[in-house]
């Protein structure tokens, strides 16, 4: 473990300015995910300030909830008054909602975010900086055979020893009281077993340099104890294993209740682990601390049984029914986390976001077991300790808090021809409802249109059937399924009457209109049809399809193929819950085919002004790629959960066509 301090960054902060420095140093611990990871671990700084009265407080900034270490600033801070803070943790008792209660109605800030659950603990810790994370090496040697006597004899005197203790006052209150007796001049901090590690110091560089060299210790014991480098076995996973990944992923979103995404995961670290032959062994010990059931629910599932693992949770669930019926909790038996020596890791979460941090977790959950192996054998705390964090009320609040999930949380989506016009704006519209989005286009700019977790741009000719097979499983691997079809890619050839159109353009039209739909649409079927809320497929269409124009006839006749291809769709697929429906632009300017020259040089023709011949439709508007893209979305959502086989103008009204 390496020190990031750097005294040239630290030189631009002025003197005195403690928040800035708790800023900077909390950054450097959120950086080292061997640390602290997503919102994991928390930092504070004790200062001195003048209330409203010109009265000197002394104030606790600790770490707001929902602020992440890596990319917290200053507002992510919470200032509560420290003395009553420390009064608390007197109390003989008290609740987690009174205590929640309590720190936010003593705060100096009300804008400030829900200070953390573990403030009171600060505050009692002499330090004026303090920093806790869940260091994977601390955590591996407390989750090993004799873990507590390991790190009673590795650090001595440096650090206090407190037993696990769930988060929340309880725990401040022991720390408290070990603090009282057992700290001396040489302490540095403090371990929780099973849980993580505090340090503390009279500045920023102190206290964070005190982390540093405590983790860095309990890495060196475990190289020492040739427990540090992970061999890793060579294992292949199945390349062919889509509808797999897909089945399996319906099969958990039953199980939950709700849609999910679920990524794949098959790099050689995680092939090597999922090959281990007691994979069904060291999995199903408890997570590396409690702080992650949250994220990974209480164990993974191994293999593809998830009835016996159902089964297995709602016994667990029983068990503790009393606890469960005391905290209002939901059952939520689905897992978070599979592993199959076939398949990989798979991660679950209503969003790919959720999913993502999953992975991250159990990648080090995979470390943590591995290494501890090496010492003597994996183990983690109780069953009943991990409920209670689990079904903890605090969390469930959260959740209650947090409120509906977007409309399209947990679903995917594939939208081709999505690197401009009609097709971007139908990507950007269906990410903005919660859906996990690919993007396929020709145009290498479909890759760069988003840098978030729930968008994968893909380069391909959609012409091509092999392409689109890889597409598909790419889809799967990256948000496990498809809901919702959109397509889209399409050509709009240069005028030519009938009498002087050769075949090769006709051809070339109707490859890329018509049958690059069908091929995906055949592809795409099983798929959709696992889908938990029905499969969705929207084809873009023209008015062309109603209303032809004359030097059109391969655009025309392709886009009214498709038409006819899709109401075919309608009628096959209905029984199965897919629903089909076409939309039909026409006139929307803002797309790749309308530049500026072409679009003045047809108002000319038509003896208009630009602004004119973009609104020459029955209601004198401008249709956008937007507008036709929030039809899309319509046609996916709930509004048109009983309408297949439909046509939708989105035209401002034709006259042809009424």
């Amino acid at each position: 473990m390496n020190s990031l301090w750097n005294h040239e960054d630290t030189a631009a902060i002025s003197v005195g300015d403690d928040i800035a420095q708790r800023v900077y140093s909390s950054r450097l611990l959120g950086r080292e995910k061997s640390l602290v990871l997503h919102g994991g671990g928390n930092t504070s700084v004790k200062l001195t300030e003048k209330n409203r009265f010109g009265e000197a407080e002394e104030i606790l900034y600790v770490k707001g909830s929902g602020w992440d270490l890596e990319t917290i600033e200053e507002a992510g801070f919470s200032p509560v008054r420290l003395a009553h803070l420390q009064r608390l943790a007197g109390l003989s008792s008290l609740s987690d909602p009174e205590m929640v209660n309590e720190l936010v109605t003593h705060m100096t800030r009300a804008t400030a975010p829900v200070p953390s659950v573990e403030a009171i603990l600060h505050a009692i810790i002499p330090g004026k900086y303090v920093d806790h994370t869940h260091a994977d090496a601390v955590v591996t040697i407390t989750n090993s055979p004799g873990g507590e006597a390991r790190i009673r004899e590795l650090y001595g005197r440096e650090i206090i020893v407190i037993p696990y203790v769930m988060p929340g006052f309880d725990l401040a209150r022991l720390c408290a009281e070990r603090l009282a007796t057992e700290a001396t001049s040489h302490t540095l901090g403090m371990v929780l077993l099973n849980h993580g590690i505090f340090s503390f110091g009279e500045s920023a560089e102190e206290s964070y340099e005190r982390m540093i060299y405590l983790v860095g210790k309990a890495e060196s014991y475990l190289q020492a104890q040739g427990a540090w480098d992970i061999a890793c076995a060579p294992a292949e996973p199945d390349g062919d294993a889509a509808l797999v990944l897909a089945g399996l992923r319906r099969r958990i979103a039953e199980a939950a209740g709700f849609p999910v995404i679920m990524r794949r995961y098959t790099d050689p670290p995680t092939m090597s682990f999922v090959a281990r032959r007691d994979l069904d062994s060291i999995t199903q010990r408890g997570p590396a601390t409690p702080d992650h059931v949250i994220r990974t629910k209480r164990l993974p599932l191994v293999g593809r049984e998830l009835d016996a693992y159902v089964a297995a949770y709602k016994d667990y669930f029983s068990e503790n029914a009393p606890l469960a019926k005391e905290r209002k909790t939901m059952l939520d038996p689905a897992p978070r986390v599979v592993l199959d020596p076939a398949l990989g890791m798979c991660t679950v979460g209503r969003s790919a976001k959720e999913a993502g941090i999953t992975a991250d977790i159990y990648r080090h959950t995979m470390g943590v077991i591995q290494r501890a192996e090496i010492l003597g054998g994996y183990r983690a705390l109780p069953a009943r300790e991990l409920f209670d964090v689990e079904y903890w009320d605090l969390e469930q609040a959260k959740l209650r808090k947090a409120g509906k999930p977007p409309r399209f949380a947990g679903e995917v989506a594939l939208v081709t021809g999505a690197a401009s016009g009609i097709g971007r704006a139908c990507v950007e519209a269906l990410l903005a409802q919660g859906a996990a989005v690919v993007g396929v286009d020709i145009n290498p700019d479909v890759q760069t249109l988003y840098a978030r977790a729930d968008y994968l741009g893909l380069v391909g000719d959609v012409t091509s059937e092999t392409l689109l097979g890889e597409i598909l499983t790419r889809t799967v691997d990256a948000f496990g399924g498809l809901e919702m079809l959109i397509l889209n890619a399409g050509m709009f050839p240069g005028g030519c009457r009938i009498a002087e159109l050769s075949l090769a353009p006709w051809r070339k039209v109707m490859a890329v209109n018509l049958d690059a739909n069908l091929m995906l649409m055949r592809a795409a079927h099983p798929f959709l049809e696992l889908a938990f809320k029905g499969g969705r497929v929207v084809i873009i269409g023209s008015k062309n399809v109603p209303a032809p124009g004359p030097g059109a006839a391969a655009y025309s006749a392709s886009k009214a193929a498709l038409n006819q291809l899709a109401r075919v769709a309608a009628l096959e697929w209905g029984g199965e819950g897919i629903r089909i429906n076409s939309v039909h632009p026409n006139a929307v300017f803002d797309t790749g085919i309308w530049t500026e020259e072409v679009v003045t040089a047809r108002a000319a023709h038509y003896g208009l002004s630009v602004a004119e011949y973009k609104r020459n439709n029955l209601l004198k508007t401008e249709v956008t790629s937007r507008d036709v893209a929030e039809l899309v979305v319509q046609m996916c959502g709930p509004a048109f959960a009983k309408t297949t086989g439909a046509q939708v103008p989105v035209d401002g009204g034709n006259d042809r066509v009424v």
